[in-house]
């Protein structure tokens, strides 16, 4: 298993690479100059000459690359163009913050999304199979920034039972609870419903194979034959499912922290593409590459858990 971690870890490092020249390419493209930005609109031009020659910005491309990929080796990714700090400082003080996010979203999310597929996998095209799917579907197609919003109009502004926004000191406080059950429903919605509609699907193909109905023959309780023997066959897709939501969970929890002003790393990136800000986007936008990889990695190690038929030679 170790030879085959090691050898997943080397063919990573071409798509980290890519990633980096394409994230490298669509900041520098972008429209605007960002010491533009920092000068002012009323500054003089040999001003703004000045902070572009100081930043770098004035060296060709693959210079700008290079020093940007050899820094990133020894994980420097410079200084903000906006705060001046450096980057891995705002990073570490942030990321911990959207990472307790997505990690409460996928918990909640696999517990509920499981439980409903397993049961309406069980009872197909009955009224509970039926009004969960369709439930499922409405949320997978409702965007977060609408289910954010329709959280705090009912719990925050209707209700008044949980703050509209931000975050709490601490985690494990009574506030930082409170704060933190809204923005991580918003995020881990979506994730649940795609959860619920898969597990049907394989709990519906595995409940259809010959030893299913040899483990029935054979006397075995129903609830024995579903959730030792069934659940766990089924088990492996949707592992790989949690594997890339929790990548999907890190990235995409931007608009999440835009509507509840929770201040993790996807508000850096929004800064940051406002500012044009190239050292904290592209770091932002690699590290969370670098998570996919990661957790794509523990996910295929995971399946020889589930399934001891499964070896890596």
């Amino acid at each position: 298993m170790f030879e085959y971690a090691m050898r997943k870890a080397v063919n990573a490092i071409p798509i980290l690479i890519g990633v980096s020249i394409l994230v490298f390419l669509l900041v520098h493209l972008t429209p605007g100059d960002p010491a533009r930005l920092l000068a002012g609109p009323e500054a003089y031009e040999e001003d703004i000459e000045a902070i572009r020659e100081r930043l770098g910005l004035n060296d060709p491309l693959h210079i700008q690359y290079w020093r940007f990929i050899s820094n990133a080796v020894r994980l420097d990714f410079g200084r903000s163009f906006r705060t001046q700090r450096p980057v891995m400082q705002d990073i570490r003080t942030r990321f911990p913050n959207t990472l307790q996010m997505a990690m409460v979203a996928i918990t909640w999310s696999v517990i509920v999304g499981v439980s409903i597929g397993v049961y309406a996998g069980v009872r197909p095209n009955s009224l509970g199979d039926t009004v969960s799917m369709a439930s499922a579907l409405v949320l997978v197609s409702a965007p977060s920034f609408w289910k954010g919003l329709l959280l705090m109009l009912v719990f925050a502004y209707w209700l008044g039972w949980l703050p509209a926004s931000g975050m709490g000191e601490s985690f494990f406080s009574a506030d930082g609870i409170k704060r933190m059950i809204m923005p991580a429903i918003t995020l881990g919605t979506g994730t649940a419903a795609v959860m619920a509609r898969m597990t049907r699907s394989s709990m519906m193909e595995v409940l259809n194979q010959d030893y299913i109905r040899t483990a029935r023959a054979k006397g075995l309780g129903e609830r024995n034959v579903i959730y030792r023997h069934a659940l766990k066959n089924a088990m492996i897709p949707v592992v790989t499912l949690i594997g890339l939501q929790l990548g999907v969970l890190l990235g995409g929890a931007v608009i999440t922290e835009q509507v509840f002003a929770w201040p993790g790393i996807g508000t850096l990136v929004i800064n940051g593409i406002n500012a044009r800000d190239y050292p904290m986007v592209q770091a932002c936008i690699l590290l969370i590459a670098v998570i996919f990889v990661v957790v794509n990695l523990l996910v295929d190690l995971t399946y020889s858990l589930i399934d001891p038929r499964i070896r890596y030679n």
